[in-house]
């Protein structure tokens, strides 16, 4: 069994800064790439950043320059940085990992997710 739990969200007033973390604990052998999307009302889900094993990043055109994605040195833990934050990015932000258990089987776990409201 395999969990990833998210942590950091809140509410900031516009031009705020939040740090998301989110930690997989559980029978992990390895885990390859990791992500943040996020979900605000009324509309899809959307990737806003995401980081491979060996540290390579994307971003959603939406966050680049405001927001960083990294990762720890176990590779367990990612964490996104939010700088300059925006009442678009009002959302609920998921951590998603692509996870090969002890066991050998690869598939990709989601976090139950973390409120993030942005809002004077």
């Amino acid at each position: 069994q395999v969990q990833l739990v998210e942590s950091g969200g809140g509410l900031v007033q516009p031009g705020g800064s939040l740090r998301l973390s989110c930690s997989a604990s559980g029978s992990i052998f390895s885990i390859h790439a990791m992500a943040w999307h996020r979900q605000a009302p009324g509309k899809q889900r959307e990737l806003v950043a995401r980081i491979t094993s060996g540290g390579s990043t994307n971003y959603a055109d939406s966050v680049k320059g405001r927001f960083t994605i990294s990762r720890d040195n176990a590779k367990t833990t990612v964490y996104l940085q939010m700088n300059s934050l925006k009442p678009e990015d009002t959302a609920v932000y998921y951590c998603y990992g692509d996870v090969v258990s002890g066991g050998g089987e690869a598939y990709t776990y989601r976090g139950q997710g973390t409120q993030v409201t942005v809002s004077s």
